[in-house]
């Protein structure tokens, strides 16, 4: 991509340049914001930083490449983390400079920035491209400071302080200082005093003199004052004011880009200054109206599922009959709209969303409509996480999209939503988040086998990218202070159906690598805590976002409560509960299930309806003939007794860990496509089953029209990569309310 930089002068903003270059984009152009009183050197700003703004009109000529300024007219007007364009705010002068950029070179598609920690300026920034329909590229994003600082010393960054605010550093020794002068006293400081050794938190401010960018010339300092803005004694605050300076040129000087030429501007180090511009930027999402008007309600014939859980329920809505992706997806997503509005809640509501289409070769198409409906301006507390898959829908007589939202009665959630191309983790450049957390669970969006800085699918093969999509799901973890190893609940691992035989068992090989080695090195590291066992389930699809082989979902239990009990089962047997349908335990019944449980807090099952188990359950009332080496052909009768069976195990497994029906948050039935019973059978298999254990145990399992389940058609499931074959899978989270 061709970048615009943000550079404050600082060492952050011209490393940051160097990064976009070594992940094989071109700068093109230079974008500074400077005190609208050229001789002030500071300004108020949570933004911006300008001492030693006098010099950075030379970058133009040490780089040979057009600089863009404009003087900041606003303040600090909108200070909470999110940002909303405010009139009058700081930010806006960003907006007004890149607006600019992007019409004198048309042909800028990204912004690069110095962010390391700062989620107020970096939301700012993405706030900002995001309403350009730029890309915000931010290289140093959650790195460590010890490891970035040593890295921007050994490849080549000159940079002295202007600024020192912090314990230990005294403006009349550290001012004017080189960072590799300071950097050994800057770790002392960090050990002592817990400072930021990149002066993160604004401990200190650098001016950049000489960088492997500067191809033309480096900058010396001739003079310079050094300016008291406070003389405490513990933490004594002076800036360097740049006296006189000037440019050192360098042998061989050659421009940086050959292509700016084609940007029509005069010559290279060109400084242009930015004024003001009449035009009013709206948001780049056009309201849905346009297309939901090309849609006949009328026609469609809905279905709906709703769990009871009175703090964090489900609802899913999908078509029986099929028109086009756009128009059913339209169609759903107003449905549910419609549904949350008559519940008093909104967008803003929902946690999660999982998005299942018939056809991943129409994501675009998906992800454009979706955009219209959920958005940045009617998702104030932060926009959901959302997983998208393709399943066989059509085949099982759906329609071509199929939406469950995750929905919460209170706004105590909390939202990590990085839109900035980095070396975290994979970016989310649309509106959906990488995790959020609600009441202790932490919903992560589906991760993929992504290199974070390049965006590209990790080459390597299935197994490589589930260990890449476990990577970046730590990332995200520990941005909630918890690890997948021993935080994690259950992953739903969805395997595209062209992984091979032998690449699925490579899959199982390296999931099992993974997570001994990860708990290995964090016991190593003294910080191992009582650890969750995660249950995991295996979904074989058609296909997955950018043609992935594998795509990884973790729940987590991030609450901080270190006297919940936790309990872990995988097999368990000889337990007394109430029998239906006559049915009776058995010792096999137990490996039907996973379970992981925080005692009081949740629960979360997996249940496993095999060939195998399925012909001990239907033994006496199949016919002989249906029977073959274990295996039949699942019929009405048969998913009958299957489906009674399963409901059994569910309130069994509900029962015995203190739970109820209307704990249940979300409750899925992965049936496989292949299955000769339709959907509308199936559904009502479930339905009376539930509606005769109600009726039979006076439990409040069903209430209302709306089934508490969601049917989800697939290829195969299993507890397995290497076994998706089951005959029918479940899938429970639930917790108390």
């Amino acid at each position: 991509m061709k970048v615009v930089a943000l550079i404050s002068g600082g060492k952050d903003s011209c490393y940051a340049m160097m990064e976009c270059i070594k992940y094989g984009h071109e700068i093109v152009a230079l974008a500074n914001l400077m005190p609208e009183d050229g001789s002030v050197d500071e300004l108020d700003s949570y933004m911006y930083q300008t001492v030693g703004h006098q010099i950075i009109i030379s970058y133009a000529e040490c780089m040979g490449l057009p600089l863009f300024r404009r003087r900041i007219k606003g303040s600090s007007r909108h200070q909470e983390l999110g940002y909303r364009p405010t009139p009058g705010d700081e930010v806006e002068d960003m907006l007004i400079l890149l607006s600019e950029v992007k019409r004198q070179i048309p042909s800028v598609t990204a912004v690069s920035s110095g962010a390391i920690a700062s989620d107020y300026q970096r939301l700012r920034v993405e706030s900002v491209c995001s309403r350009l329909g730029l890309v915000s590229l931010a290289y140093l994003w959650k790195q460590d400071q010890s490891l970035l600082l040593q890295e921007m010393i050994a490849n080549g960054i000159v940079a002295i302080t202007v600024k020192v605010a912090a314990m230990g550093l005294d403006p009349a020794k550290h001012l004017g200082k080189e960072i590799t002068f300071l950097n050994s006293y800057l770790h002392k400081l960090k050990e002592l005093y817990g400072i930021n050794v990149c002066g993160e938190g604004g401990e200190y401010e650098t001016l950049t003199l000489d960088c492997p960018l500067f191809i033309n010339a480096r900058i010396m300092l001739d003079e310079y004052q050094v300016v008291m803005h406070s003389s405490d004694s513990i933490a004594p605050v002076g800036i360097l004011h740049p006296s006189a300076f000037h440019l050192e040129n360098k042998a061989d000087a050659q421009p940086l880009s050959s292509h700016v030429n084609e940007h029509k501007l005069e010559k290279l180090g060109n400084v242009f200054e930015v004024h003001d511009f009449p035009e009013r930027f709206e948001a780049s999402c056009k309201p849905i109206d346009h297309v939901a008007a090309l849609i006949d309600w009328s026609k469609h014939k809905f279905q709906f599922s709703r769990t009871k859980n009175k703090s964090a329920f489900s609802i899913c809505c999908w078509l029986q009959e099929s028109c086009s992706l756009q128009e059913d997806l339209v169609a759903v997503l107003g449905r549910i709209e419609s549904e949350l509005r008559i519940f008093g809640f909104g967008w803003e509501n929902v946690l999660y969303v999982h998005l299942y289409i018939d056809d991943m070769t129409q994501f675009s198409v998906a992800n454009d409509t979706y955009v219209k409906f959920i958005t940045h301006e009617n998702c104030s507390f932060g926009v959901p996480s959302r997983s998208t898959v393709e399943m066989p829908l059509v085949q099982m007589g759906l329609g071509r999209a199929l939406v469950e939202v995750l929905v919460t009665k209170n706004q105590t959630k909390k939202v990590l939503h990085v839109q900035s191309i980095s070396c975290w983790a994979p970016s989310c450049i649309g509106p959906y988040s990488q995790a959020t957390l609600h009441e202790g669970i932490l919903q992560m969006a589906g991760q993929l086998g992504l290199d974070p800085p390049t965006m590209n699918l990790c080459s390597g093969g299935p197994s490589a990218e589930l260990e890449q999509a476990l990577k970046n799901s730590e990332a995200v973890a520990k941005c909630f202070k918890c690890s997948i190893s021993t935080s994690a609940v259950a992953f739903v691992i969805y395997c595209s159906k062209r992984v091979s035989s032998s690449e699925k068992h490579e899959i199982m090989e390296k999931q099992g690598t993974f997570f001994r080695e990860m708990k290995n090195f964090l016991s190593s590291e003294g910080s191992m805590q009582k650890a969750l066992d995660p249950i995991f389930l295996y979904v074989l699809v058609p296909d997955l976002p950018k043609r992935a082989y594998v795509e990884v979902k973790p729940i987590l239990y991030v609450e901080d409560d270190t006297e919940a009990e936790i309990e872990n089962v995988r097999e368990r047997s000889g337990l007394n509960t109430e029998s239906y349908w006559a049915f009776k335990h058995e010792g096999w019944h137990d490996s039907c299930i996973q379970k992981c449980v925080v005692h009081g807090k949740i629960c979360a099952l997996i249940l496993h309806i095999t060939s195998e188990m399925a012909v001990k359950i239907c033994s006496e009332s199949l016919p002989f003939g249906d029977i073959n080496d274990g295996q039949f052909s699942a019929s009405k009768v048969h998913m009958a007794k299957i489906s009674k069976f399963l409901i059994y195990l569910l309130d069994k497994a509900i029962t015995e860990n203190t739970f109820a029906w209307e704990d249940i948050m979300n409750l899925r039935f992965y049936i496989p496509a292949s299955l000769e019973v339709s959907m509308e059978e199936l559904a009502a298999l479930f339905n009376n089953g539930l509606s005769e254990l109600a009726e039979a145990s006076k439990k409040v399992i069903i209430s209302g029209e709306e089934p508490i389940f969601n049917i989800v058609p697939v290829i195969g499931a299993g507890r397995s990569a290497s076994s998706m074959d089951d005959i029918v899978t479940c899938e429970l989270l639930a917790r108390k309310s």
